[in-house]
């Protein structure tokens, strides 16, 4: 490997795990106010295998293609006019999202002010696995929904990557937070700060889980989880539908029921790091990784992801 050269996991052709493929690609260049930085670690997303078998955000990409928007590593060089980082910062940022950003690979570029000082307490394996998933709840629950004490919300895939951060910001925030999952993850769930959870497998939480004033919906269209959260969503409540938006069938009901909606789709935001790499370091707030795999054990992770059964995050360890 020389100087011009990185390791790399590429896709030529969306489809199946078996397209990512490790290698040597070009290494990038940063540009004037960019940061190259030297990552450690890659989180892995739902919207990564969903965009490596062509749906999710395979629109807006160009093959063959680096996957990959979760990153902490350490900055390397900095472009003209950068004055926000310095080469041996460590960071961890969402870089460039919902364009493409390269994560699975050992450097990525993109703005400084994309990036934000990863947390001091963890390790980069566990930095990796915040910024998407972190800042979907973030932006979810501070930013739309403006959660204030006292309010009930109800998470659904409480679990998941994105789950069980918005179960501990919800709880932060000052709510009650009524998270669905399977029962195995509900001792777990109740660490976080769960004060009632519901096994979907077993009960119908429309039954048992209103009123409520937020709904944090992770699931979507899927088994109509989007309309049957009406039922228990108080009049003038919100449900914040996040993995395809919010589908006629969703608006229609709620407009009936007098219920607010809302899509989301997750932005760059270094200041909403800085503030959750502030929890982390304060105990507020944990990670979850169910397991790291090395650069070139992609495809496995993506296997793995696609079950849709993994306990908080998936990463990959890009330097080993």
């Amino acid at each position: 490997m020389s100087e011009h050269t990185m390791r790399a996991v590429t896709i030529g052709e969306f489809g199946g795990p078996e397209v990512l493929t490790a290698g040597q690609v070009a290494r990038p260049e940063p540009l004037p106010t960019e940061v190259l930085v030297r990552v450690h670690a890659a989180g892995i997303n739902p919207v990564d295998w969903k965009t490596r078998s062509g749906q999710g955000m395979a629109g807006l990409q160009r093959l063959p293609l680096i996957l990959g928007w979760d990153v902490s590593g350490v900055v390397e060089e900095v472009g003209f006019g950068v004055t926000t980082l310095a080469p041996g910062d460590e960071v961890y940022a969402m870089p460039w999202f919902p364009r493409p950003a390269g994560g699975y690979a050992e450097f990525v570029t993109a703005p400084s002010r994309q990036f934000a000082r990863k947390p001091s307490t963890v390790g980069h394996t566990e930095a990796a696995a915040l910024p998407l998933a972190a800042l979907t709840a973030w932006q979810a629950l501070v930013d739309t929904a403006h959660v204030t004490a006292g309010q009930r919300v109800l998470v659904h895939a409480a679990a998941g990557g994105v789950g069980h951060l918005a179960v501990q910001f919800a709880k932060h925030l000052g709510a009650e937070v009524v998270a669905t999952a399977r029962e195995s993850r509900h001792a777990w769930l109740k660490e976080l700060g769960a004060d009632e959870t519901i096994d979907y497998t077993r009960r119908r939480f429309e039954d048992v889980a209103g009123p409520v004033d937020v709904v944090i919906d992770l699931i979507g269209a899927g088994d109509a989880t989007d309309v049957r959260s009406v039922a228990v969503t108080r009049r003038d409540g919100l449900i914040i539908s996040i993995p395809g938006g919010v589908s006629d069938d969703l608006a229609t009901a709620a407009g009936q029921a007098g219920v607010r909606t809302s899509p989301l789709l997750v932005e760059p935001d270094a200041a909403a790091l800085t503030a959750i790499a502030g929890l982390v370091d304060s105990g507020a707030v944990r990670v979850e990784v169910e397991r790291a795999f090395a650069l070139e054990e992609a495809a496995e992770a993506h296997r793995l992801g696609g079950t849709n059964h993994t306990r908080g995050k998936l990463v990959l360890e890009v330097a080993r």
